[in-house]
Formats: structure tokens, sequence, C-alpha cells
């Protein structure tokens, strides 16, 4: 038989498996991990629990690493930085006058604004004061992340080129504008490997918010592994009901009947191998054990009654109620915890084009308290040094309003800029204010990073020089950062 006759009936036997194994749920619980690439290779390690990195590329770390493991809290649609953290009370006095042309340059406008006869300036309606040794200026909506900001650093001076969601939001997590690339998350798992073979090693939270007014599209591209090989796929936990579905076994299957048919399956999956050397063949052989594994490991996980009563009171009453973003940074705090490399929380409806009064406050009660929370639980913990903790948008807001305005509401645009990010632990300099705009907070006047020199810098915490971690595609060695200038931030380093 030819080798086009041999995948024939190799593809004749895979339907057929399929078809028959769905009593079984393993159709289901191929789905469980992405869809794998050709090229991906199977770690062959099955030790159980927290360890060494398995499955890491050789060479790397490629010296040592200040943070193990990441939790980033991404805060889709763009918080307006100037009600938040970047204090300009100069706007006081310009309030209702419009942006004058010499600061807004030319700049690019969305389609929401740029067709408004004028750009009235908009004050911040909210109280700002200084917080901590550094004198951090923080927006009454935050007094929890007040308490803290000495732990922080806050990088007021990001930039990007992107001006509408879904380009800027692939852009943050992944390099680049144009989806279908790996995104930060796959790169560490491809680059330095798991530390726990009963979970994955890159995790997707969504947080559900308590205001829904004006949600963005949140799709699995987002966590793509892109050209790596798909077992780096961040895998999304739900934040209701099983974490996973068809984690739990039939009725009437017992874990012995799965265990063989199981064996079975793997059976014929490597003499498939042994024929024709499918490198996607050994990798799915990789993944039904991963699923086994993960129908013990996530009950336990996701099982929050050994939690104290204090650790709640923590994260606040809102931690109790799956799917909030308080229940998500608990879910993060007990996924790193068990050797989880990286933690994606998304939390939605930070696009205030309008009703900033009525909408902001809500935003920020649901992060604030549980940011604090899990920044002093894995101080406590003796964890929070070696875990990177990030908050931020995919860009910021304008200083004039979008639509009407009045002295207690206003809308925001977007606002590719100049925007504000904080990161905390895992080798961070804390109490550090890095960067700074002008008295508009619409331009950078000292200290610009841009997303490559964000990802530039948080794998360099990660022990990974971004110049070396690459992955031959399309005939280039490709890379987080790409091919354009790219500079670790050294200021913000301990």
């Amino acid at each position: 038989m030819n080798v086009p006759a041999q995948l024939l009936s190799a593809l004749h036997r895979r339907r057929f498996l399929t078809a028959t194994t769905q009593g079984f749920g393993y159709a289901a619980l191929s789905q469980l991990l992405a869809p794998q690439d050709s090229r991906a290779v199977a770690a062959t390690s099955h030790s159980p629990g927290i360890g060494a990195a398995i499955g890491a590329q050789p060479g790397l770390p490629h010296f040592p690493a200040k943070a193990e493991r990441v939790i980033y809290f991404h805060m889709v649609g763009g918080p307006a930085q100037m009600d938040l953290y970047d204090y300009k009370p100069a706007m006081n006095d310009w309030y209702d006058k419009d942006l004058p042309d010499s600061v807004r340059g030319g700049q690019r406008l969305t389609t929401m604004t740029s067709g408004q006869s004028r750009f009235p300036i908009a004050p911040s309606k909210y109280k700002f004061t200084q917080h901590g040794q550094s004198g951090m200026w923080v927006s009454e909506l935050l007094p929890y992340t007040a308490r803290m900001v000495d732990d922080m650093c806050f990088v007021r001076s990001m930039h990007t080129e992107a001006i509408n969601h879904e380009p800027a939001i692939t852009l943050m997590q992944s390099g680049n504008q144009v989806t279908g690339r790996p995104c930060i998350g796959s790169w560490l798992s491809y680059g330095l490997g798991s530390m726990n073979q009963d979970l994955p090693t890159f995790v997707v939270l969504v947080a559900e918010p308590t205001n829904t007014e004006q949600v963005q599209a949140i799709s699995a591209r987002l966590w793509s592994a892109g050209f790596l090989p798909g077992q780096h796929a961040g895998v999304s936990f739900r934040g209701k009901g099983d974490a996973i579905l068809y984690i739990n076994n039939p009725p009437g299957i017992s874990a012995n009947v799965r265990r063989q048919t199981l064996d079975t399956i793997n059976q014929l999956n490597r003499l498939a191998y042994d024929r024709l050397g499918d490198d996607e063949t050994r990798t799915r052989i990789e993944q039904y054990e991963m699923a086994f594994r993960m129908q013990a490991s996530v009950p336990e996980l996701t099982d929050l009654a050994a939690e104290s009563e204090s650790t709640f009171q923590l994260y606040g009453e809102q931690a109790k109620n799956p799917g909030t973003f308080a229940h998500s940074a608990l879910m993060a705090r007990r996924l790193v915890e068990r050797g989880v490399r990286f933690v994606q929380v998304y939390h939605n409806n930070w696009d205030t084009h309008g009703n900033t009064a009525g909408r902001l406050p809500d935003q920020c009660r649901d992060v604030d308290q549980p940011c604090w929370g899990l920044i002093q639980d894995l101080k406590q913990r003796g964890m929070l040094d070696s875990t990177l903790v990030i908050w931020g948008g995919e860009f910021g807001r304008t200083i004039y309003s979008q639509g009407g305005l009045s002295r207690d509401n206003y809308g925001r645009d977007h606002h590719p800029r100049c925007f504000t990010m904080w990161l905390a632990g895992g080798g961070i300099r804390g109490g550090t204010i890095y960067g700074e705009t002008d008295e508009f907070s619409y331009n950078i006047v000292r200290d610009p990073v841009h997303i490559r020199d964000f990802h530039a810098t948080v794998l360099q915490l990660l022990g990974v020089d971004h110049q070396r971690l690459t992955f031959k595609s399309q005939g280039l060695d490709q890379r987080l950062t790409g091919v354009e200038p790219a500079k670790v931030i050294a200021d913000w380093l301990a």
C-alpha cells in the first residue's frame, strides 16, 4: 500500500473510532485542549504534581528568572487612565473648552468621534489623592488598590498603534494586530514548559462584569497557539457549572472502564504513529492522558470549600460566586499555586463611550478589592516574589468627551497614544512610577513604552531573552516581539 492509501485508511479508522467512542465521552475530551499542529511533540513524562519544568525548550530559561508564573488581568475595552491613575488637575480649568489642534496633532480618530464638530475637554469627575511612599495619585474609585501602591509599578506611558478593539487586544496579547499568531501565554508554555502535568500550562478565565452595558467580543483567537504546536493554546475554564465540559464520566462509566478504553485508543494511535510518523497523533495521545488526569485535578481545584473565611474576606464576598471577577482572582491564585504557568483573566465592559459615571464605579468595584486581595494572599503565602501580576487594557481613553458633556457625566473614545498599566510581584520594583504624559493625558512626554517593550520585559522577568525565543514558521524565525526594535525596561526590575 502506498502512503496516500495508508493515510486514507488511517482517516477512515479515526472516523470509526470517533463515532463509536462518543458514549464514553472521548470525543468531548478531545476538545479539552486546542486542536493540534502537526509539528507538536508530546511530553513523555507523566510525573504528577508540581515539580521542575517539563517540556521546556533546550537552553531555557536563558538566565535565572525572577518570576516563575504570571497572572494577567486584561480589562477589555480600555480603562480611562485620567479617571483612574493619570491625575490631571489642570483639566478642571479646561472644562468644555476644545482640545487644541496642537495637542491632537492630526491624530487619527475612530468613526465614533471623527464626525464631531468639536472635541470638548471632560475633566475627571473623580477625586484623587496621593498614597504610599511613592506618592502615587489614585482615584477615589480604587480605595483598595491605593493601599498597595508601594508593591506596584505604574506605567503611565504605554502606547500602541491600534485604535479599535479587536486589533488592539490582539496586538496586546500576541504582539501583532493580525490574528493567528501565538499569544504571550502560548509563547511561555512553549518556551518554559509545564510545572504540573495534571493541569494545563496556560489557563484562561473570562469574568462576568456586574455591569454589561457595552461588552466587547472575547474569542478563543486571543488565546490561540497560532503557528506554535497546538498543545500550547490556552485552555478556557468556565466560570459556572463544570469548569470544563464533559470532565465527569457519563452515567454508568467507571474510571476503570474509561482507563481501559483510553489505553485501547492510545495503542491504536501508537500503531498509527509508528506507521505514519505523524506528530499530531503523538500529541493527541498526550491530550487524552491530560484529560484523564484532569478528571481528578480539576474538581479539587475548583472546590473552594477548604478556603478559609479570612481568604474570602480578602477577595470580597463576591469570591464565593462563580463567574465573578473576585472568584476568578481567587481561582487564579489556586491555579498558580498548583503549578499553572500562565493565567489570563479577562474582565469586560471598560469601553466607556458614554455614561462613565454610571459604569466606571461598577467596573472598579468589581476589580479593586479582588486585585488587592490577590496581592495580599500571594504575599502571605510567600508566592508574590515568584508570581508576576499584570493589570491593564488594550489602549486608553480620550480627554475630550464623546457625545454629551456635563460636570457629572461624559463619554470617552478610544485613545492609543497613552494609557496606564500596573505590574506587581515577580521581580517588579515596587513603588515605581514610570513615564509621564502631557497635562491633557493625550501625548507621552517622557519614557514611552511600546507593547513590544512590555512583552520584552515580561519575558525578561521569566528568564527569557525575547530575541532568542523563536519558532520557525513560513521560513522565518518568528518571535513575540517581532522584527521591530524592542527593549527591556530595566527601571521596572527589582
